[in-house]
């Protein structure tokens, strides 16, 4: 553990430092991201936030290299560090949607290829499928929940805040000083992108907060209690992006447009600041959120096979009725 606090006061040091001079060299490096009539500021902002978050975390977490699993530890590295790559790619160039998705899928193998896969199933490859779709489908819910001021990185430090403390409880140094170093960076970084931001995060930095968590989700075990029900703790910890990006696809779905290509203020965030909230409190109606999740998280780890089954499906009922409700107003809302 206080390897741990280490890895994360070293990565928050960093972002704290750092970030101001991602602001300075941005405009000068074309990351500027301009605004539009689906974006919701009002001035060219800055986009090399990622950057920040990305060199703490690989910076604090390879000086201390030695005290973990150092091959897995360069797999989770190496696929965080490659989509966020191809975001800075896309942030400053343009990238096509298809060639984001196989290059994740790409950084997912990676993970498979060092071992870090789920271990549900007694044989390889429905773990593999899942584990590929896990990654995936976290990566892209951190990349789409980024749209509104301190929305991605603050619900990424809450989501690895559970993580480290669940590490701590079953005495997990590696998913701890993972979750640590993710803690800091997020802390760090939204100490300026909190409303009013001065900069962004960019695709860089979500999809590598995407991928690390899901990474640390894989990861975690509960060795006190059955994977029956255990494996619903990361689920319930990053429940937040997972709704909003449920949210977004049935409803673009249902309207017939790609939910992968097709941008517009349709995610939980934007719906609540229509429904009369201001862009601060919908983004820490979010946090509170994240922290019920992770909160109902940590009573999973100690539950019975019924109590675990009875918190996931009135969770699922709740948020269905939730995804119903935004869907409802916002129809009523496009058609008015």
């Amino acid at each position: 553990m206080a390897t741990a606090m280490i890895i994360f006061a070293g990565a928050l040091i960093i972002a704290i430092g750092s970030t101001p001079l991602a602001r300075f060299i941005a405009p000068r490096l074309g990351m500027i991201d301009r605004p539009n009539e689906r974006k919701v500021h009002q001035r060219p902002m800055p986009r090399m936030g990622g950057t920040v978050i990305v060199l703490a975390c690989i910076a604090t977490l390879l000086i201390f290299h030695d005290r973990f699993e150092f091959q897995q530890l360069i797999g989770i590295l190496l696929g965080g560090a490659f989509v966020s790559l191809l975001g800075t790619w896309d942030d400053r160039w343009g990238l096509s949607p298809l060639i984001k998705l196989i290059g994740q899928f790409l950084a997912a193998f990676i993970l498979v290829a060092t071992g870090v896969t789920v271990q549900l199933f007694a044989v390889d490859w429905p773990n593999t499928l899942l584990t590929l779709s896990w990654v995936v489908g976290i990566t892209n819910a951190f990349n789409l929940l980024d749209n509104m001021d301190g929305l991605s990185s603050g619900v990424g430090a809450i989501a690895a805040a559970f993580f480290m403390l669940l590490a701590a409880l079953s005495q997990q140094s590696f998913v701890g000083a993972l979750a640590a170093a993710v803690l800091g960076a997020s802390i760090g970084f939204l100490i300026y992108n909190f409303n009013p931001a001065s900069i962004f995060m960019g695709d860089s930095g979500s999809l590598f907060l995407g991928f690390v968590l899901a990474a640390i989700g894989i990861k975690l075990r509960f060795l006190d209690n059955s994977a029956f029900v255990t494996w619903m703790v990361p689920v319930l910890v990053l429940g937040v992006p997972l709704f909003d990006t449920t949210l977004v696809v049935v409803s673009r779905l249902r309207r017939r447009l790609n939910p992968l290509t097709t941008p517009g203020k349709d995610h939980t965030s934007h719906r609540l600041v229509r429904a009369g909230f201001t862009t601060r409190e919908a983004v820490m109606i979010h946090y509170l959120a994240a922290g019920l999740f992770g909160m109902l998280a940590i009573f999973v780890t100690q539950a019975s096979i019924v109590e675990g089954y009875a918190v996931g499906i009135v969770t699922a009922l709740v948020s269905l009725l939730l995804l119903i409700r935004f869907e409802i107003q916002f129809r009523k809302t496009i058609t008015t």
